[in-house]
């Protein structure tokens, strides 16, 4: 934009400059035609050529003048022979020839006039080196708004990074925030800004969320121990109430009871660890794990679960791959997405970790019927259940804890076919 706006200053000012340049030119000669031809009308061809000899010695160099007769002879003036390419038709043309002792060509503004005796008269101002200061002035307004161009590009990447060293604060910590650093703030300079009122405002912000965040942690820590207390109890009371039962239906209505009371329990716990790890809760925990030897474990404790059902489990780690992670919230995700295998799945249950540039991906993967595309978004809900998974055990939760925790390490999880049989992907951030 600022290249077009100069080009386009420029240009304006070299047409008004010239267009200036040429109208003065332009009267001129015809003052000067003006005045000949009234000559003309008192003495004939005869005074025009004395009067145009007096002319060029009293008016200075920059006149044109030139009389021929009807053959083109030259009569009076200061140039040789007349220019071919000048029309006489009272026209004023911009034109470029020699004069008269002059060694080089010049730019002139002339009116070609036809006498009534059929010679032809030519009057003009040389308009050469009115050009030449107009060029320069050109020139000189091209190298300033060049030299304007490149202090503004200066100026302008010096304020770039102005901002950028304002604002890579800013980032810093939104960064560190989105890491889980919840105590991390935007240092303040103590400025009167624009960026010293948004680092206030960020501060502001993170000061909220993370009074939220601790209210969100006593609250479920709270709920989860007011609700474990009675249904704890409950089991008490059934398990008493089983020793005391009179018959064998009873004791199976109350084992059916205990039950449900342990499966309320379990979906309880899940939906807590999935609130947590969704709130970030859990970061604290981090530390070293080695992928491999934590799939190894799991697969380890599956085995015989797993040749029960007539299904086995390998590991398949190309490398060593050790990431910062919470390993109890991993290895929970791990073990939900190799119970969801277990029970919907078929054949041999394969687990990989493959390290990328940015994040290693954890994929469990069998030989089952899968999910169909259309299904596996709601497989990930909360509650979320297929009409497959109606007829077995489970409250719908376990991909959702397994989402949760990729979340919480910077990741996702991600439902493909592994033609046949689910392919289920963990990303975690390196």
């Amino acid at each position: 934009m600022q290249l077009a706006g100069a080009a386009i200053t420029v240009g304006t000012v070299r047409e008004i400059t010239r267009g200036q340049i040429t109208a003065v030119a332009e009267q001129g000669a015809e003052r000067v035609r003006h005045g000949l031809l009234a000559v003309y009308r008192r003495g004939g061809s005869a005074a025009v050529g004395a009067e145009v000899a007096r002319l060029i010695r009293a008016r200075g160099p920059q006149l044109v003048l030139l009389l021929v007769d009807r053959d083109g002879q030259f009569l009076a003036g200061n140039v040789a022979d007349w220019p071919p390419t000048v029309a006489v038709d009272g026209s004023a043309t911009t034109i470029e020839i020699f004069r008269i002792d002059r060694d080089l060509s010049e730019r002139m503004r002339v009116i070609a006039t036809r006498l009534p005796d059929g010679s032809r008269l030519l009057a003009g101002h040389v308009i050469e080196s009115e050009l030449r200061f107009a060029r320069a002035m050109e020139e000189a307004m091209l190298l300033a708004m060049a030299v304007a161009l490149i202090f503004a590009g200066l100026a302008g990447v010096i304020a770039a990074r102005m901002i950028e060293r304002r604002l890579g604060r800013t980032v810093a910590t939104a960064n560190a925030v989105a890491a889980g650093d919840l105590a991390r703030r935007v240092p303040l300079g103590g400025g009167n800004d624009a960026f010293e009122a948004l680092a206030e405002a960020i501060n502001a912000m993170l000061d909220r969320i993370a009074a939220l965040v601790g209210e969100l942690k006593v609250a479920t820590d709270g709920l989860a121990h007011d609700l474990r207390a009675p249904l704890t109890r409950l089991r008490v009371t059934l398990e008493r109430a089983l020793a005391a039962a009179p018959d064998e239906a009873g004791r199976v209505t109350i084992l059916r009871a205990m039950e449900e009371g342990d499966r309320l329990l379990a979906m309880l716990d899940t939906a807590l660890r999935i609130t947590r790890a969704e709130a970030g809760l859990g970061r604290e925990a981090f530390a070293k794990v080695e992928i491999g030897a934590m799939l190894a474990d799991v697969a380890e404790m599956f085995g015989p679960l797993a040749e029960d059902r007539g299904m086995s489990i390998t590991v398949d780690s190309f490398a060593p791959i050790t990431v910062n992670a919470n390993r109890e919230m991993l290895a929970q995700a791990v073990v939900n997405l190799v119970d969801n295998a277990l029970k919907y799945g078929a054949g041999t249950i394969l687990l990989t970790a493959v390290k990328g540039a940015r994040e290693a991906t954890i994929a469990v993967a069998d030989d089952g019927r899968g999910i169909p595309a259309e299904a596996r978004e709601d497989a990930l809900k909360r509650f979320g259940r297929l009409d497959a998974a109606r007829q077995v055990g489970g409250a719908g939760l376990g991909l959702s804890l397994v989402a949760a925790v990729a979340h919480l390490h910077g990741g996702s999880l991600t439902l493909g076919d592994n033609h046949p049989g689910l392919l289920a992907s963990m990303t975690i951030a390196i």
